[in-house]
């Protein structure tokens, strides 16, 4: 059982999903910075929305964090690079609010053509306005939508539904893509000049923070009308308040701020701006979904599983083909690491068969992990592992082969002088983990939590010799496998032990004549 801190509101479906895992739930509200510190100590996960910030100082005093989940999209409010070097865990709900989001959207341009929140206050406090709140029609005008991810292309459907013409940019989009959705993808300076209204639909980072400012909002359409749904500080708030009293552009409409809470901005007091308290994924349905699904992400990271919405994994993609593989090639990683005696060298993972091109990153990632722990690196996680290797120069690589003669699928994971494969096999209605080779000696064995390979001359009652020898200390052998090697006179021995052999016993065998290496190999 894990305990897990909540510090924001997330629905009540959520944190029953994590009470019913066995898990604690802590939900502390309303934290100070100093407070939120003290909170972190002993906690596994914090689940957290915009407003809780978890930085450096707050991640250092959570020793026992596993994982950070953001009820939502954005991250701006967690130091993820420090998390990375931790080995914590970030993840998000990325696709929980995206319709929320979209229709805040259309709601916010809607509001900004017709002037409906400036009419509605005038006509509650008496003044019946006609002439001065006149609006313009979203028909025929052309939209510009800066960044075309899921939010930005629901936004896209429901303009084009309005007669709109669509313009987007976003360099990670192709043209033919953006033309099957209808919509021309130009450059940034070309939607800026082209568009009556623009929308936003970025993260904040280093390149997108600022990015409408005074230089580029010169270079917008006389009369352009603005609306940001994504991330306050993308568009500056004091520029654009500035172009707004110039005259160039007419209106703008915000959802986020760069500071929040706020109840100060000079866009505040402009008559042309609508603006409300960061409402994008205020709905019933979003907070429902975003709850659930964070519940999920920090159970599966609590339990060491595969995270879906990880942001700081570097494995991409993970597609059910390659999926059930993450423990084989984990545990080839730990396998390889008994070998190599606890010094971690290069890693080569190899694929053979019909995973061979399926997206198998995330198995490299597992193989490295499984390196790294065997050979004393024992925080090594799905986030912090290339960070680790490249500490200690340790250089990671895959190859992939649809060609694989024995069996439909293999993975051979090599460093310094050994290679270990392994491969899934049906037996029966069960699928069943297999390690078919070791050192260029084929061999079939499950693997066990504590395992031996011994490397011999080839030459009779060897077998034996290490039988008595592991006898004699009370160590039962519960499986073996031999892999003689002709060529070279020699054999293997993959044996499967029912407890760990004691560093006496091994050097007592390796000491034994005619025996020329062993290896203790312990996979949990």
């Amino acid at each position: 059982m894990a305990r897990v801190l909540v510090t924001e509101e997330i629905a009540a479906s959520g944190l029953q999903e994590l009470r019913d895992a066995g898990h604690e739930v802590d939900v502390q509200l309303g934290l100070s910075p100093e407070s939120l510190i003290d909170a972190v100590k002993g906690a596994h996960a914090l689940i957290i929305r915009s407003a809780t910030q978890v930085d450096a100082a707050t991640l250092e005093a959570a020793t026992d964090m596993v994982v950070v989940g953001r009820a939502g999209i954005g991250l701006d409010n967690v130091d993820v690079t420090r998390a990375t070097e931790l080995g914590v865990m970030v993840v998000n709900a990325p696709v929980s609010n995206i319709l929320s989001a979209a229709e805040q959207t259309m709601a916010l341009l809607l509001a900004q053509a017709r002037n409906i929140p400036q009419a509605h206050s005038a006509l509650k406090d008496g003044k019946w306005q006609r002439s001065k709140w006149e609006g313009v029609e979203l028909h025929g005008k052309t939209l510009g939508i800066i960044g075309l991810g899921k939010i930005g292309a629901l936004v896209a459907q429901r303009a084009h539904a309005f007669g709109m013409r669509l313009v987007a940019y976003d360099p990670y989009i192709t043209e033919e893509r953006a033309r099957h959705m209808g919509i021309e993808s130009m450059s940034l300076d070309e939607l800026l000049a082209q568009s009556d209204f623009i929308t936003i639909h970025l993260p904040k980072n280093k390149e997108t923070t600022n990015l409408l400012n005074a230089e580029s909002l010169k270079k917008t359409k006389q009369g352009v009308r603005i609306v940001n749904v994504a991330r306050g500080g993308i568009v500056n708030e004091a520029d654009l308040a500035e172009a707004i009293r110039s005259g160039h552009v007419q209106g703008a409409a915000l959802d986020v701020f760069e500071k929040e809470p706020t109840t100060e901005s000079p866009l505040f007091e402009l008559p042309s701006v609508v603006v409300v308290p960061h409402l994008g994924a205020s709905t019933v349905e979003a907070q429902d979904k975003a709850g659930v699904t964070i519940a999920e992400q920090v159970q599966l990271a609590l339990a060491g599983d595969f995270v879906p919405f990880a942001v700081n994994v570097a494995a991409g993609e993970v597609s059910n083909v390659v999926r059930p593989f993450m423990g084989l090639a984990e545990l080839l990683g730990r396998f390889i690491g008994g070998l190599l005696d606890g010094e971690p060298a290069d890693l080569e993972v190899i694929y053979q068969g019909e995973i061979a091109g399926s997206g198998t990153k995330i198995l490299t990632l597992s193989a490295l992990k499984g390196l790294l722990v065997a050979t004393g690196h024992a925080t090594a996680s799905f986030v912090n592992a290339p960070q680790m290797a490249s500490d200690h120069r340790i250089t990671f690589s895959e190859v992939s082969t649809h060609d694989s003669p024995e069996y439909v699928n293999v993975i051979t994971v090599r460093s310094g002088q050994h290679a270990v494969s392994g491969t899934l096999m049906t037996v029966g209605t069960r699928v069943e983990t297999r390690i078919v080779s070791v050192d260029g000696h084929s061999v079939e064995i499950a693997p066990a939590a504590s395992m031996l390979v011994v490397r011999n001359n080839d030459r009779p009652g060897m077998i034996g010799l290490v039988g008595v020898a592991l006898g004699e200390a009370g160590i039962s052998i519960t499986s073996m496998a031999v892999g003689p090697d002709h060529h070279n006179g020699t054999a293997l021995m993959v044996i499967s032990t029912g407890s760990p052999a004691p560093t006496s016993v091994v050097e007592k065998v390796r000491s034994t004549e005619g025996i020329l290496d062993i290896h203790l190999i312990a996979l949990r």
